[in-house]
């Protein structure tokens, strides 16, 4: 498992997951540590390296 850390879209607070390089492409839905809204994680990793991170706030 491998612990990336970013600012929540709604709240502005950082927080930390933890991210599987096990599986190569995924994208989900995790909720905010600090202020309980989803959002939406989107990675991508090559050679169990992350390539890519993305987050986005979800239109409720």
């Amino acid at each position: 498992m491998l612990e990336h850390s970013f600012n929540c879209p709604y709240c502005g607070e950082e927080i930390s997951m933890l991210l599987d390089p096990s599986v190569r492409q995924q994208v989900y839905v995790e909720d905010c540590e600090v202020c309980c809204n989803p959002i939406e994680v989107a990675v991508k990793f090559e050679n169990m390296e992350l390539q890519d991170f993305g987050i986005r706030d979800i239109e409720q």
